[in-house]
């Protein structure tokens, strides 16, 4: 989610050593939307989006098929690491010159949904946008309160990434519908079996902690706060902390002093809570063979699970609507882009582009493969409003989480902070 997308994704993104500019790669001080070309009908808007340098080069691949179908619409291009673009995002917003489309997550359409988000539904209506042939109900996923502020581009899950050699030495296969008995049983054969902590940990994982809430009736988010008690976490951080004294879960401080690696890669635990297209960071950092597991279960039925997605949105504020829809159409609709960027930003969200890349290589094949696999077993539900303050509630459950895992807070104390915190975040 996506879409997005979460924390974990800002943390790849920032180990991924993202460069504040590529060359060719320049922010444009156009105003409001961009400016007009020489006289001929030609006007230009701005693309901005988080992400590495391998991303960079794959969009400007995408933008000059775009402008070759398009030559009136040119388009000007600014992209950072995922920390930096929200800064420099809320900078341009408060001042009234956001760029006119860009690369957006579920936790920010209430952030700004009144001041800064084009609803898109007009654009749809005109012809200009399609919202057919979208996989799964993904394009329900930018819809808030009527309104339409976000198009998938791409979609992912919450899985578990195991390191498939350790877990055939310890005997473990996983299959849908396994419960979180089964899952705590694992974690100790792998421990008892391999010598490596059975999983990465749990603290900070709040995109999991939502399934689990979602598993049992509940839900992290509702549509203005939080959907859980101080109680359901104490639950939660309690068993975190019980896993790593028990040796379950890794030790958070080795975990730490491995950083930007993860701790599955560096071979601190058999298994990673992550989502599925993440993949691809394991098979790049470690030495082993990896692979994707089901999400346990509480009642060996309900994962919680949706497809989550990073999706493209407009500024309310753009000069070129229509231009930018056509843009957007273009983005997640035409084929031979998903044979550029692959699966970098998830699997494609519509049919056409889904079928216009199918991988070769294991790990993406794999990705596909697990998707495929939650969608006939029907286990996808709709994805959990996130309120305005979502996405500072998730940096603190990351930050606080991290603490309680180093042991500079204890359970009772971390909890406190939390909900100390989100209630401010999502009072403002």
């Amino acid at each position: 989610m996506q879409q997005g997308k979460g924390v974990e994704r800002r943390a790849v993104l920032k180990a991924a050593g993202a460069s504040l500019a590529v060359t060719g790669l320049g922010v444009t001080a156009t105003a409001c939307g961009g400016g007009s070309g020489p006289g001929d009908g030609t006007v230009t808007i701005r693309y901005a989006w988080w992400g590495a340098e391998d991303r960079a080069q794959r969009i400007n691949k995408t933008i000059d098929l775009f402008e070759k179908k398009y030559p009136k619409i040119k388009v000007k291009t600014d992209f950072q690491p995922y920390t930096d673009f929200w800064k420099k995002f809320n900078t341009q917003a408060s001042g009234g010159n956001p760029p006119d489309v860009f690369q957006n997550a579920v936790g920010f359409l209430r952030k700004y949904d009144a001041n800064v988000l084009l609803d898109l539904h007009e654009q749809v209506k005109a012809g200009h946008l399609r919202m057919e042939g979208f996989r799964a109900g993904l394009e329900k996923f930018g819809e808030i309160d009527g309104k339409l502020l976000g198009v998938p581009v791409g979609s992912n899950s919450m899985a578990l990434v195991i390191d498939k050699p350790v877990y055939a030495r310890a005997g473990i296969n996983p299959e849908m519908g396994w419960t979180w008995d089964d899952f705590d049983e694992a974690m100790a054969r792998v421990r008892d079996r391999t010598g490596r902590a059975g999983d990465s940990g749990m603290y900070g994982v709040m995109y999991l902690y939502d399934l689990y809430l979602r598993q049992n009736g509940k839900a992290f988010f509702t549509e203005d706060g939080l959907g859980f008690t101080e109680g359901d976490l104490t639950r939660w951080w309690t068993k975190a902390e019980k896993g790593v004294r028990s040796g379950l879960f890794a030790d958070p401080k080795k975990v730490a002093q491995i950083k930007p690696k993860s701790a599955l890669s560096a071979e601190l635990a058999g298994s990673e809570f992550t989502w599925d297209n993440f993949t691809v960071r394991y098979t790049s950092e470690g030495r082993s063979e990896y692979g994707l597991a089901p999400i346990p279960t509480t009642d060996g039925k309900r994962t919680g699970q949706y497809l989550g997605s990073l999706m493209l949105s407009a500024s309310k504020r753009t000069q070129h609507p229509v231009e930018v829809a056509k843009f957007i159409d273009f983005m997640v609709h035409d084929p031979e882009v998903a044979t550029i960027m692959g699966y970098d930003r998830g699997v494609p969200a519509t049919t056409a582009q889904y079928e216009a890349y199918r991988p070769t290589d294991p790990v993406n094949k794999a990705i596909a493969a697990y998707e495929e696999s939650l969608v006939k077993a029907g286990v996808l539900e709709p994805i959990t409003p996130h309120p305005n303050g979502a996405d500072i509630c998730e940096a603190a459950f990351l930050r606080i989480g991290e603490e309680l895992g180093l042991g500079k807070r204890s359970v009772g104390e971390a909890v406190e902070q939390f909900f100390n915190e989100s209630k401010t975040a999502l009072s403002s």
